[in-house]
């Protein structure tokens, strides 16, 4: 069978995975290779290159994140630049905690499992092996072995830093098994699992009248006190603390600013000196990451309390805002969806998404002082879209305007909550706009935790989001009742280029029919470019314009069709809808269709399964709702 096969390759991989010697012997895999010996901070900031980074307009794109976060490129290049590459590089940053700052279900707990997830692979790499002193509770880099005298010496040969020092569960080893014998001791590769308790740690707190210290520390074991002798012995000690157990890995500090005050006290020695006080011990070296997250209205309350000032200067807040950007929103929703059990069996209708995303982004947008920019086309702006009158360098100065814009707003989980309650309701095998955009409004029409001006505002966004889907199901219907749209489209813009031509160059045209040479067809232009509010006065312009185009696009050996003018594609699919809308119209709302309407509307549904991604349902709610709109 070939789930038995497979789980012999998985055993074979583990077991390929499994290195022991002794110290001598990894002092040549040092030397071979140093990236062995990183600290903790390198390691997660190589782990996150390692998948590769490229450049999209201005802004680094790390392709570890890109599987399941979206729109968060400037929040994570910040993140990785100013944060762990800076750490990489061993500089003041490094000690200290970070803390991702946002609102709900905006990515932070993502961020975080991801890192965990990927330092877990990533140390099942050969580039990201790693390798710790045998029998370790905190699997202790071995290189803490080397005695303080010897480490400037070893620097120079090796060119590896030595941070640290041995916890006192290595030291007693070492006096009393090895008696000082540094070289033979025993020497293990280490993989980083959560599950397993090895590099990664999680602290969760819970209740500050019964939660104890020994939860990030480790604790005293009673039962062995009486064989050892005294608390101070290391092996009456249990080094399960979950500091202890993220050693060289990652820990993270769930609701950190929620937590009484003698935990935070530990992580002051931890972030700035690199050890943390634990029984009655000398201090105890860790080289963790310690990532923490919170929301906004928290951090607020935690900067305004000053007993906390000596915990301000070792924290780097990192703001996680809400995605702004309707495509990735699309692309956050499809996630979610894939992960839910109530909507995996139902057909999502085109564009459902795309309504929900773009309510939920004008919510989390601030209004601009620039003239004449409103939400919607702020909105279209930041998703790439050409808007008239604005050039993408204005998307710059409006983020300029509001530094703390996303957030606030509608968060994802809301939306798939009401899609989903919709769905449970009516038991649909299908959910369209219409559907998501009448759940979002009875979501807030019986949400308890919103004053009525947030109400009133958020239901205006559904009403412009109802309003632009209207224009996009009536675009949706007309092309698919357009034969060979594509082709038509073709032709129309090449009889207007002609014409275009010809009247810029003070030519004539040849009659296609009877070969005369006839003037050019300003009807025909004023047609088209009447659709886009092109006036009389400014059509020489605007045709200039359209050659200067093209020759610009010939210059660079590019096909100038179009689609490479968006006004003008505009304007001709509006003309070309404008030709249809008549059949549209009477062939989608009459209630007894003749047999050719019949056969036209059959077309256009097969066409709209087959090319556009309705089924059967969606595709007949479609032709209806549009055949109403043309008929307003």
């Amino acid at each position: 069978m070939e789930i038995l096969r497979k789980l012999e390759e998985y055993r074979e991989q583990e077991k390929a995975l499994h290195w022991e010697g002794t110290f001598a012997d990894y002092l040549e895999i040092v030397r071979r290779n140093p990236r062995v010996a990183q600290h903790a901070h390198a390691r997660v900031y190589n782990m996150i290159v390692s998948h590769g980074v490229e450049e999209v307009n201005g802004t680094k794109r790390y392709r570890f994140f890109e599987r399941e976060l979206f729109g968060l490129d400037r929040a994570l290049e910040r993140l990785v630049e100013e944060y762990f590459h800076s750490a990489a590089r061993r500089l003041d940053v490094r000690k200290r905690i970070l803390l991702l700052m946002g609102p709900v279900s905006g990515g932070k707990s993502t961020i975080v499992s991801m890192l965990k997830r990927g330092l877990e692979a990533y140390t099942r790499t050969d580039e990201g092996a790693l390798y710790a002193i045998k029998g370790c509770p905190m699997h202790e880099e071995p290189l803490h072995l080397i005695p303080t005298p010897l480490r400037p010496d070893f620097e120079r040969e090796y060119g590896v830093q030595i941070e640290g020092s041995l916890c006192p569960h290595c030291q007693l080893m070492l006096e009393t098994e090895h008696h000082g014998r540094v070289e033979e001791v025993p020497v293990e590769r280490v993989v980083f699992s959560e599950e397993k308790r090895v590099g990664i740690g999680t602290f969760s707190p819970s209740d500050p009248k019964s939660q104890d210290i020994s939860e990030l520390t480790g604790s005293i074991d009673f039962s062995t006190i009486a064989r050892y002798g005294s608390e101070s012995d290391p092996r009456a000690y249990r080094f399960d603390g979950e500091l202890n157990v993220a050693n060289r890995g990652l820990m993270e500090f769930q609701e950190m600013l929620k937590v009484d005050q003698k935990f935070l006290w530990h992580l002051l020695s931890l972030s700035q000196e690199g050890n943390f006080k634990a029984g009655r011990f000398a201090l105890i070296s860790a080289d963790e990451v310690i990532v923490a997250h919170t929301n906004e209205e928290e951090y607020r309350a935690f900067i305004a309390n000053r007993r906390n000032e000596a915990l301000h200067s070792r924290i780097i807040v990192m703001p996680i805002p809400y995605n702004l950007r309707v495509s990735d929103e699309v692309r956050i929703y499809e996630k979610l969806i894939r992960q839910s059990d109530v909507i995996r069996d139902v057909h999502v209708a085109p564009h459902a998404l795309r309504v929900a995303a773009m309510f939920s982004v004008l919510s989390r947008l601030k209004e601009s002082k620039k003239q004449g920019m409103d939400l919607l086309k702020k909105m279209k702006l930041y998703d790439g879209e050409e808007v008239e009158g604005f050039k993408p360098k204005d998307v710059e100065e409006l983020r300029a305007e509001h530094p703390t814009e996303g957030m606030s707003g509608v968060d994802p989980r809301y939306v798939i909550n009401r899609i989903s309650s919709a769905l449970v309701t009516k038991g649909a095998r299908c959910i369209g706009p219409l559907d998501v955009l009448r759940a979002l409004k009875d979501g807030l029409d019986s949400h308890p935790s919103i004053t009525d001006e947030v109400r009133e505002r958020l239901l205006n966004f559904v009403a412009i989001a109802r309003k632009e889907y209207d224009e996009l199901a009536k675009k949706e219907v007309q092309k698919a009742f357009v034969y060979s749209y594509e082709e038509s489209a073709g032709n129309l813009f090449n009889n207007y280029l002609d014409n275009v031509e010809a009247y810029c160059n003070w030519q004539k045209l040849k009659d296609p029919v009877t070969g005369e040479e006839v003037e050019p067809d300003e009807k025909l232009m004023r047609s088209i470019e009447e659709q886009i509010g092109v006036s009389e006065s400014a059509k020489k312009a605007f045709r200039e314009e359209i050659l200067i185009r093209i020759s610009t696009y010939a210059r660079r050996g590019k096909t100038f069709d179009y689609r490479s003018h968006e006004r003008l594609r505009e304007a001709i699919e509006k003309k070309l809808f404008s030709d249809m809308k008549d059949v549209v119209r009477v062939t989608t709302s009459t209630r007894t269709p003749d047999p050719d309407q019949l056969k036209k509307l059959n077309e256009v549904i097969r066409r709209l399964i087959e090319e556009h991604g309705y089924c059967e349902i969606c595709a007949n709610e479609l032709v209806r709702y549009a055949g109403s709109l043309l008929n307003r």
